[in-house]
């Protein structure tokens, strides 16, 4: 059974109260240097700072009140683990989230600060995926996956729902790609909206799994990625990647220059802060390997929780 856009239509409800509904916005300098008419759908003004709170929030208030009760619980070292945290402290559940110890302190305090109950592991898949293991068994606790998880496809795709409803008669949608979670949602999300509407992501050239994995037609897993968009580090998902395979026109891959050229550009035109994951879908526009000129785009703001001490320029 495959995320539906009546799945999406039902965590836009399900979450409306609980979530920000972000601005789209335009810059007529962003617009004459790309040559398109660009609107900036802004995650980054979500609540914890990315678009990972719509799914997360969608997963904990899907919940029946008996799997409530137990909590939820993930691993994650970056904006899933405050997300989750947050949306159980909503619902007023625990929320269990186990992170690398080698994990940044300010996320760290981040999730503690909304009530994580944190416990840290080994900094490798193995020992985060047993740790959760464990916890899920001593406590009950439902396991949410950052991207893996249809509760949280569906969460995502709502972004496009609105982003449509604000610009309906939009060209393309533009979203970056790491586990796949905000693309495949997006892909349901405008193609099931408008007929004929074009999905295409961007993927940092340094971390390309979902562009090797389309033309391999199966999932080729991430090798030690080196980029700046550390939000794209993740490999796609079983539930991921049928979706985008299916749906998505073609995934685009922008170099680390692209990606902090075009970061720096909307801060100092637009004076929106975006973190580098944030500007990699900027960055194919900006770098111009495919054809847009002239359309009207979508792009898909991911997040905007930079740390103000390590700015990539």
């Amino acid at each position: 059974m495959s995320v539906t856009i009546e799945d999406i239509r039902q965590a836009a409800a399900r979450i409306k109260p609980h979530i920000h509904r972000t601005p789209v916005l335009t810059n007529e300098s962003l617009n004459q240097q790309v040559g398109a008419q660009v609107y900036l759908k802004c995650e980054n003004f979500q609540k914890v700072g990315a678009f990972k709170f719509r799914g997360a929030c969608n997963a904990v208030f899907s919940l029946t009140d008996e799997e409530a009760q137990r909590g939820v619980v993930t691993h994650s070292s970056g904006n899933h683990a405050q997300a989750l945290a947050l949306a159980a402290r909503m619902r007023g559940i625990p929320a269990y989230i186990v992170m690398p110890s080698n994990a940044p302190q300010v996320k760290k305090n981040a999730v503690a600060a909304y009530g994580g109950q944190i416990t840290f592991c080994e900094p490798t898949l193995e020992a985060r995926e047993s740790t959760m293991e464990s916890i899920r068994l001593d406590t009950g606790a439902t396991v949410v996956h950052p991207y893996n998880d249809e509760r949280v496809i569906a969460g995502q795709g709502t972004a496009a729902l609105e982003l449509l409803e604000d610009v309906p008669d939009l060209d393309v949608i533009l979203a970056p790609v790491g586990g796949g979670g905000l693309l495949s949602g997006t892909s349901i999300a405008a193609t099931e909206t408008k007929r004929g509407i074009r999905v295409i992501a961007g993927e940092p050239e340094m971390a390309d799994d979902a562009f090797r994995s389309m033309q391999a037609g199966e999932i080729i897993p991430s090798v030690d990625p080196k980029t700046v968009a550390d939000g794209l580090l993740t490999s796609l998902g079983t539930l991921t990647f049928p979706i985008i395979r299916e749906r998505v026109e073609q995934i685009v891959t922008v170099s680390e220059a692209g990606i902090i050229t075009a970061m720096k550009y909307v801060w100092e035109r637009a004076k929106i802060i975006i973190e580098p994951s944030a500007a990699v879908p900027l960055g194919v526009l900006w770098e111009k390997k495919i054809k847009l000129n002239g359309l009207r785009i979508g792009v898909i703001l991911s997040g905007g929780n930079v740390d103000l001490e390590k700015l990539p320029w």
